[in-house]
């Protein structure tokens, strides 16, 4: 009956019936209740999003697995302080992390989001180094400008690891299916003349299970929990599954050890013949520690009189056969897809293999033995070997190593495969990797020149997926290419309509292009699309926002931020709305939350400078300006408003400086120019000011402000006429109300000195509602439509 309902709830869990799983999972805990089946129901909660439930399911629970669903519980509840409880006991500093890669970046994702940053990316490079094709640990790392070279990480190191992983874990597999002979000498001493029923096998494993600190690479005890991975997974888990212990039980085999540990940080085993090439090879292997199923008095008594009479047992053959010694000094355990990997930490090179240590807690029952530090090492003979090799698996020694990973064909995905087809395939895959993770760290360091002409390198038909080209729109949003950015995220929502990846920053597209017709259409296709997603609600807020419904947008931007608190740019964008609409406390709260979100999230700190800016506190907008500017070096609008902030402290050389700095990183943005202009009109040097003004002319012939300040500057060298020419200029391009009462209020007193300085700086200060959109950088704002207006411009 355990089995049958075990199963049926694999697959109501497997074909997304979470209901039927549920309820099925529920009368399993009832006639069966053990801790493995409370692991099945707190899955099938969690993939139900009722991670509430989940949380009471397994509080206080100690197994591995448990203690793994239960932080994925307290993270998507938000509570992370337990959720680090659970992964790492504050009074058990030396127990390691469950579920290997997976369990380390769930760590590394509560340590980020409790701002302990050097924890975070050793956590996530933890994760990358058992599991080298866990990308969303390198997009972490690339997203806290902590990523190392993606060569470096998708290495040929990596390609050895994932190679030794699948070899290992096929030859585990190989041997939990024994021929029918070995088959029934297990059988025979599992149940001999002790009497031992299979179901009291079976909660023994299960007691014992309790003792276990976790599994590696995410693998998981059931087969349901593993059918889909949780929190960032690993795509190939059925690979590691373990056996279901009660469908070992049906088949008349004797109950694997359903856990075999890797240890990232605990006491390394001597190192066995190595070398430091990527290519080194384990020379000879260690024995695992061994399940006692009864007493080892009795079971060596038992294993003498099974044995004595039997052929060579099967992994003596293979040993036989493979010319290894036949006294092979150590096993090890194999039975839930479990591997001692080799260790990438952070170098180009595998430069070392060691198989890591098991850590054993606290009144479990395995053998302790083999292990260097201060454990006792117990003499192998033949009966130990009978009695381990009927739980564990013949690890390859450095004879047999070469011909095992070359001619060994192990199922991978239904297909079988070869050593050589494996290494060729994690080649090739990593060869992609390499590309695409090095596309992204130069996106996430502002390069994107950089990061453009690497994804130019993607074979075409990775090149037109939506996520690549939704990274491509992305990086042209930044360099303030508006137009290519429009196209790249037309062509991903052609390839992609239903993915969500990029669409806010499209929407702020569309803002900046004053697109208001695509923008509306987008917007109400996201909404039709998914309700729940905050990038619909931030493409709603632009298409109000650009309509100047400013607290419409503001409503709709806060929405966005209630459905993903953790969602930096949403804050961002409530923090410009409340700028829009003059309330600065808010505004500055606003960016202050998408910074504690996300430190290098550079939009917020530009936005705090802005509002510091215009309340005139310029000590404050130029550090907040300066820590935009060493997140995003290359942004032209930045160094701008960092040059004004220096201007205003009365370091007009350095100002000066940065203009020109400004001016080289993107000659198509007026913005640096116009300022430029002013701070020379500000030194008297009203040449070189005019002389800027006239190329800039060429770029923004239509922007009203910048005849306004020429006219200014002619007033000053008493030119009366030229003055009077470029007033009229001014007004013929249709200002503001506001501004077009401003500029015949200067031309009344053309002729009195002085007296107009005050209202022509108004005027500047509010030029931002020109129509100078393009001077807008990237995501910096979505609404950076500053203008040329020197000391204080406003965001819309």
């Amino acid at each position: 009956m355990e089995g049958i309902l075990t199963d049926c709830v694999q697959n109501s869990l497997r074909y997304f019936m979470y209901r039927n799983a549920i309820f099925l999972c529920e009368r399993l805990c009832a006639e069966f209740p053990s801790e493995v089946n409370l692991q099945l129901l707190a899955t099938c909660y969690l993939q139900n999003n009722q991670a509430y439930a989940a949380y009471n399911i397994l509080k206080g629970t100690q197994m591995a697995l448990s203690r793994y669903l239960f932080a994925v519980a307290c993270y998507q509840m938000d509570l992370l302080s337990e959720a680090e409880a659970a992964l790492s006991p504050v009074n058990e500093p030396s127990v390691e992390i469950p579920n290997g890669a997976a369990g380390h970046y769930l760590m590394g994702l509560i340590y980020r989001y409790t701002d302990r940053r050097k924890n975070a990316i050793h956590h996530y490079k933890m994760a990358l180094s058992i599991d080298p094709l866990l990308w969303a640990a390198y997009e972490e790392l690339c997203m806290l400008g902590a990523a190392e070279e993606a060569t470096a990480v998708f290495s040929e190191a990596a390609a050895l690891c994932i190679q030794k992983q699948y070899l290992q874990n096929g030859l585990a597999t190989q041997n939990l299916y024994l021929p029918n002979e070995d088959r029934n000498l297990v059988s025979s001493k599992s149940a001999g003349t002790e009497d031992i029923s299979p179901r009291q096998l079976k909660h023994m494993q299960a007691n014992n299970l309790r003792d276990i600190p976790g599994n590696y690479h995410g693998a998981v005890v059931s087969a349901a929990a593993a059918s889909q991975p949780l929190n960032g997974g690993p795509s190939n888990a059925s690979f590691y599954n373990t056996p279901s212990p009660i469908t070992t039980q049906l088949s008349g085999v004797a109950p694997p050890p359903l856990c075999r540990n890797l240890q990232p940080n605990g006491p390394n085993l001597n190192m066995l013949g190595t070398d430091s090439s990527p290519k080194s090879t384990i020379s000879s292997t260690i024995q695992a520690p061994r399940r006692k199923f009864v007493d080892e008095g009795k079971l060596r008594k038992i294993s003498g009189r099974l044995f004595s009479d039997s052929g060579p047992r099967r992994s003596t053959r293979l040993a036989g056969e493979a010319g290894a010694n036949a006294n092979m000094s150590t096993t090890t355990v194999a039975g839930n897809g479990t591997t001692n990997s080799s260790k990438y930490l952070g170098g180009s090179k595998l430069s070392s293999v060691a198989l890591r240590s098991v850590t054993l807690r606290k009144g479990q029952s395995w053998a302790n033995e083999n292990i260097d530090e201060g454990m006792r090492n117990e003499p192998f003979d033949d009966s130990r070997a009978n009695t381990a090799s009927t739980v564990s698996s013949s690890f390859p020694t450095s004879d047999t190593r070469s011909a095992v990973q070359e001619g060994t064909t192990v199922p991978i995905g239904g297909t079988a495969m070869n050593g050589s087809r494996i290494m060729t395939g994690a080649s090739d895959l990593l060869g992609l990797l390499r590309i695409l993770g090095e596309g992204y760290r130069m996106s996430c360091m502002y390069r994107c020149k950089d990061a453009l002409d690497v994804y130019l390198k993607l074979p075409h038909k990775h090149y037109n997926t939506g996520w690549v080209l939704s990274q491509v729109g992305k990086a042209y949003f930044e360099v303030v290419d508006y137009l290519e950015a429009e196209r790249a995220f037309t062509l991903a929502r052609r390839a992609s309509p239903y993915s969500l990846e990029g669409m806010d920053i499209y929407s702020t597209v569309l803002y900046h292009l004053k697109e208001d017709m695509k923008l509306s259409y987008l917007a109400q296709e996201l909404i039709t699309t998914d309700r729940l997603a905050p990038q619909s609600w931030c493409a709603m807020g632009n298409c109000y926002s650009l309509q100047k419904d400013h607290e419409t947008a503001l409503k709709n931007f806060q929405r966005a931020v209630q459905l993903n608190p953790r969602f930096a740019y949403g804050h961002t964008l409530c923090g410009h709305e409340y700028v829009a609409l003059e309330d600065f406390e808010n505004g500055i709260r606003s960016y202050q939350s998408a910074l504690r979100v996300d430190a290098r999230h550079y939009n917020s700190w530009y936005g705090l400078g802005m509002v510091y800016l215009r309340q005139e506190k310029f000590e404050f907008s130029e550090h907040h300006f300066r820590m935009a500017f060493q997140i995003s070096p290359h942004s032209s609008v930045i160094m701008s408003y960092l040059g004004t902030a220096m201007h205003a402290l009365k370091r007009s050389g350095e100002a000066i400086e940065m203009m020109e700095k400004a001016i080289l990183a993107d000659k198509k943005n007026p913005l640096p120019m116009y300022q430029k202009a002013n701070i020379l009109l500000s030194l008297e040097k009203f040449d070189e000011a005019l002389e800027v003004l006239e190329e800039l002319k060429e770029y923004a012939p239509r922007e009203s402000g910048v005849y306004a300040l020429m006219g200014k500057i002619y007033k000053r060298r008493n030119m009366h006429e030229k003055a009077m020419l470029h007033f009229g200029l001014a007004l013929d391009l249709k200002p503001s109300a506001t501004d077009v009462a401003t500029i015949k209020a200067a031309i009344e007193k053309l002729h009195v000195p002085d007296e107009i300085e005050d209202n022509l700086r108004l005027l500047i200060s509010r030029s931002c509602e020109s129509d100078l959109s393009f001077v807008g950088d990237s995501h910096t704002n979505r609404g950076l439509d500053v203008t040329m207006g020197g000391e204080a411009a406003t965001l819309v």
